[in-house]
């Protein structure tokens, strides 16, 4: 064995020490910043820049939460004025905070706060309001996806395009189109319209990764000497190891 490699691995990481310190450098994880995890969308992003670092992020990401969720318990998420108002109440609060550095011990807790207002107050709606439950569903499902998309990446050392984060309107944005949907009789179109803008857009990322991931990127097992994977074992023509098919004792 090389002293300088382990199990055909090179000491700078890569497959028989080639491209290491290169693949390494790619897959380097990088910690998000957490105003990145937010989701912001425009609107709140506008707001952050009033007063940036004013407004103490968990606080107001709090209070937003509770707020969406005493409007939407009012009227028992029915469709109704009240509860149409509560994606801008939760914007006025939690978008003031959009600017802040997000450096306080427990600022870690904003996001699945705005997480759990935006999924809460979708649900609640659709269902209370009659919108169809595969609907509701598969608009939560492309939220969650494009969420998901934002914590993964950073763990690779990638990230999405900007333009394409934007795109996805934030949740502030989302929540006011269900909102301006409802506000027009529109509920069920506008939680048709959105998913599936959002799945388009997921799709359309999706394709565009893929094509643009050179096939050299691919990390493939060294084949053993003997050209199968250790990890294969032969079957037997005899099935059950030797035995015979009768008792232990060969006696039927």
């Amino acid at each position: 064995m090389n002293g300088g490699s382990v199990n055909g691995f090179g000491a700078e990481g890569g497959v028989n020490g080639h491209d290491g310190p290169r693949t390494r450098e790619r897959l380097a994880p990088v910690v998000p910043d957490l105003r990145h995890l937010r989701d912001d969308g425009h609107i709140a992003r506008l707001l952050g820049r009033v007063a940036p670092g004013i407004a103490p992020p968990l606080l107001t990401a709090v209070a937003g939460a509770l707020v969406v969720a005493v409007l939407s318990v009012a009227d028992r998420g029915q469709l109704t004025g009240i509860t149409l108002f509560a994606p801008v109440a939760a914007l006025l609060l939690s978008g003031a905070a959009s600017g802040h550095p997000h450096d306080g011990r427990f600022d870690l807790f904003v996001p699945p706060v705005l997480r759990v207002t935006e999924y809460g107050y979708l649900a609640v709606l659709g269902s209370a309001s009659g919108v169809p439950g595969p609907m509701v569903f598969v608009l939560l499902v492309a939220i969650v996806c494009h969420h998901r998309d934002d914590v993964a990446r950073p763990a690779v050392g990638v990230d999405r395009p900007l333009g394409v984060r934007h795109a996805a309107l934030g949740w502030d944005g989302r929540m006011l189109v269900i909102a301006v949907g409802g506000a027009f009789s529109a509920l069920t179109a506008a939680y048709g319209i959105l998913a599936g803008y959002l799945v388009v857009l997921m799709v359309r990322e999706c394709v565009r990764t893929w094509s643009a991931t050179p096939v050299s990127d691919v990390r493939t097992r060294p084949a053993t000497p003997g050209g199968t994977d250790p990890g294969d074992r032969s079957i037997p023509h005899d099935g059950d190891g030797g035995q015979s098919a009768s008792g232990t004792n060969g006696e039927a």
